[in-house]
């Protein structure tokens, strides 16, 4: 009996541990797609490419496994290319498969004909096309592979429509499927010098003001036991980035969050574990941080820490560099203890800043403004307990918010717009985190305009009775509707829209009531916590629709911290 390449395709997935898949289908992938689920694989079909590469990038980063997505060829190639250069990014573990045209056809402008294979090189770690049905199994295993080993990233595979069509014998699938798998390389273990070690607990030892920074390479590593471990030994005050928030509970005695510019302004060591040097760390150059300040680096990629040039340098996974030193510690320990003025610095400075927040957040404002429903979301997801939500955080005005006053207790429990600062990615990171951890609740809280960019999939959240709740915070446009300065109104068009401006007090919630899902129009505080209760309670998907003051907001991009 002989099967074709879309069989051949499918098999190699799920030989080499492929369980889920997202996608859009069409000619000439739709078979393959088929044969994945008759298979047991789990596909998620969305409808933008665009959001599907995010859900897979998204499924990288919480799976630590690779996520994979189907698009078609040429335009939707195109499309798929913003997710998988947002996977390359973050350095998440992603595959993009594409079919593509007819290999005999190429340069005889055949239909949705494109390079491929050089349209993905600039965004991925690999690209590469498998020529014959027989090259199918070892190409699936080399780009899987690829995307997970050293530094993560996105990897991308061509698979021609007549290398789909072509058929060989099961007898021979098999053996080339076990080639396949037996060939596949195993990760070599890390190797750190004891001299490197030993100077790294030598410099946090002796420093008077340490500091423990750590971020999303960190989570992906699955490194908050040991980190745990290694701030409550030393006692030495932490700081994560972003998506490193929960690894060790935003609530710790040793939080340096709330006060941030002050931990990194006036530290004099930086043990950084999973995070770049880069605009989210203010590239750890003055006047954010101080001029002397010695940074001892950890990081998967030897290149990452050679561009850096940070006092000293771990190459080596976080998890297992922590692992390490933690063990050096151990025959050595120190601990800077509660009244140490640097621990009671960090810890004074944080508790003001937060009861000034506390104080702000306390007061009802109707219309909204951004704070008080985020303090009524941020009570709400305290109640549920564990395991705790997974938070999407998409937008301008309502992710810097979310930052300071939403809570993570939990590892790889925030998703935002990452490295790269994209917006669209709310929907796809959604239905990712849905997947991924049918356990937890998933919370999205998207600014209007970022929720505009995938809005439409929120039919796919009712189609597989996705457990998402997305809340949107209406205020009428990007970063809150007619902004401009009456010398900005000039023209002939001066009559239309602002640029920033969106249609007022549009109806979001009614756009997922027409799948079938819930939708809640919310003013109120009493209105919201209502939506809240009765969504988070029902596990289905739902839209609160929350009406912001168009007023509330600013303008917002880079981040900006003040404490």
């Amino acid at each position: 009996m002989e099967i074709d390449g879309n069989v051949l395709a499918a098999k190699s997935l799920v030989r080499f541990g492929v369980r889920h898949m997202f996608g859009v289908v069409g000619i000439p992938v739709t078979s393959l797609a088929n044969r994945a689920v008759a298979l047991g694989v789990r596909f998620i079909a969305f409808h933008n490419e665009q959001s599907a590469g995010y859900a897979a990038s998204a499924y990288g980063y919480l799976t630590a496994t690779p996520g994979v997505f189907l698009t078609v060829s040429g335009p939707g190639c195109v499309h798929g290319l913003a997710g998988l250069s947002n996977a390359s990014v973050n350095t998440w573990p992603t595959v993009l498969i594409s079919g593509s045209c007819d290999q005999a056809d190429v340069g005889r402008g055949d239909f949705q004909e494109l390079n491929q294979i050089e349209a993905t090189k600039p965004f991925s770690k690999l690209s590469v096309r498998a020529s014959h049905i027989s090259e199918i199994p070892a190409r699936v295993a080399q780009v899987l592979e690829w995307a997970q080993s050293g530094r993560p990233g996105g990897c991308y595979l061509d698979l021609p429509t007549d290398v789909l069509h072509q058929k060989i014998s099961e007898s021979e699938a098999e053996k080339l499927l076990t080639e396949a798998e037996k060939n596949r390389a195993k990760p070599e273990p890390y190797s750190i010098s004891n001299s490197k070690i030993e100077e790294a607990v030598s410099l946090l030892r002796r420093a008077e003001r340490p500091l423990i920074v750590f971020g999303k390479g960190a989570a992906y590593a699955r490194a908050e036991h040991v980190l745990t471990k290694l701030v409550e030994t030393t006692g030495i005050p932490f700081l994560p980035t972003p998506m490193g928030k929960g690894l060790l509970p935003d609530t710790h005695a040793l939080a340096a969050t709330a006060a941030r510019s002050l931990a990194i302004g006036k530290c004099d060591v930086a043990l950084v574990v999973g995070a770049r040097l880069n605009w989210l760390l203010h590239f750890g150059e003055p006047p954010k941080w101080s001029k002397d300040v010695k940074f001892i680096l950890v990081d998967v990629s030897e290149e990452e820490i050679e561009l850096r040039k940070p006092h000293l340098g771990l190459v080596g996974d976080a998890k297992h560099v922590i692992e390490v030193l933690n063990k050096e510690i151990k025959d050595d320990p120190f601990c800077l203890g509660n009244t140490h003025p640097w621990v009671q610095a960090i810890s004074n400075k944080a508790k003001d800043n937060v009861a000034k927040m506390e104080f702000q957040l306390r007061k009802d404002v109707v219309p909204f403004n951004f704070l008080t429903p985020m303090r009524i979301i941020r009570d709400a997801i305290a109640d549920l307990g564990s395991p705790a939500p997974i938070v999407v955080s998409e937008g301008a005005n309502t992710m810097d918010v979310g930052r300071s006053v939403l809570v993570q207790t939990e590892p790889r429990t925030r998703l935002d717009a990452g490295t790269w600062g994209t917006m669209g990615v709310g929907l796809g990171y959604c239905i990712a985190a849905a997947v991924a951890s049918p356990d937890r609740l998933v919370v999205a809280v998207e600014g209007d305009s970022g929720f505009g960019f995938s809005a439409i999939e929120v039919e796919t959240l009712v189609r597989y009775q996705l457990p998402v709740v997305v809340i949107v915070f209406n205020n009428g446009g990007v970063y809150g509707g007619d902004r401009r300065r009456p010398e900005e109104i000039d023209g002939p068009h001066k009559g239309d829209p602002a640029p920033t401006d969106f249609v007022p007090n549009a109806g979001y919630h009614a756009l997922i009531e027409a799948f079938g899902g819930k939708g809640y129009l919310v003013e109120t505080p009493d209105e919201l916590k209502f939506a809240l209760s009765e969504s988070f309670s029902a596990r289905k998907p739902a839209v609160i629709n929350v009406v912001i003051d168009p007023y509330a907001g600013s303008e917002s991009g880079r981040m900006q911290h003040k404490n």
